[in-house]
């Protein structure tokens, strides 16, 4: 399989970034990491070599992105507007420095934006965003609204609440959307989200599927039995799913 790492000085973030390219064709994945995650998590828990048929075959390039999740939501020594803040300085690395690389490597022009966990609120959120980059996106084990507590995963806002909170948490902002050309845009995306039917998260996949619904954006929304929080289920969800 084919491995490429790569680092550079994010302008955005201010800081070096490093990601993993494995594949050398076909469409591109964006993939985040599971919360507080790094770029070779997927690699060391497998879930890359449960996508080696599909990478080595030009049908998937995958992307491995970095997180910044210690210095956003999971750091409570900050104020919680400078962890959106943050927040929106890693989504425009992820828009205006991964993405144009991955679009400098491999001219394919279909993008799917998948992640597990924490990543599939930021995979999810920035497709929701900004569909007009993406053809797909797959969230696995995903909470779609991080200011609402849930067992022992509390609010990782603190209980602050801004415009830029409320733009950041699917189950908020696509409640109330009504640009009809954005809502066209996500129509236009394959909508694939996947959760254990024990998953603490399981109600804001319920929540944000039923928002789909309401605005009538086709989607698919897939229980796994028991938690299916955990890797070896990850590997089986993106060997059906992406």
């Amino acid at each position: 399989m084919k491995r490429e790492y790569h680092k550079w000085y994010s302008h955005n973030l201010e800081k070096d970034m490093e990601l993993l390219i494995f594949g050398y064709a076909g469409a591109k994945v964006l993939f985040f990491p599971p919360r507080m995650g790094r770029f070779y998590d997927y690699e060391n828990w497998k879930v890359i070599e449960a996508l080696k048929e599909k990478i080595n075959n030009g049908k998937l390039q995958v992307f491995c992105v970095d997180s910044v999740d210690l210095e956003t939501f999971y750091n409570s020594f900050v104020d919680p507007g400078y962890r959106i803040h943050r927040h929106i300085q890693y989504e425009k690395y992820v828009l205006e420095e991964v993405l144009p690389l991955a679009n400098l490597i491999n001219t394919n022009t279909n993008v799917i934006s998948a992640g597990c966990s924490l990543g599939a609120y930021h995979a999810v959120n920035v497709a929701l965003r900004h569909p007009h980059f993406f053809c797909k996106v797959l969230g696995m084990s995903g909470r779609y609204d991080l200011t609402k507590s849930k067992g022992y995963f509390k609010d990782l806002l603190s209980g602050f609440h801004n415009d830029f909170v409320y733009f950041n948490m699917p189950n908020q902002y696509m409640k109330n959307l009504e640009d009809v050309n954005l809502i066209n845009q996500i129509r236009n995306m394959d909508i694939v989200l996947t959760i254990g039917k024990e998953d603490s998260f399981l109600e804001s996949n319920y929540k944000l599927s039923g928002i789909f619904n309401e605005k009538e954006i086709p989607h698919q929304l897939i229980e796994w039995n028991g938690e299916a929080h955990k890797a070896v289920f990850w590997r089986k969800m993106v060997d059906l799913y992406l």
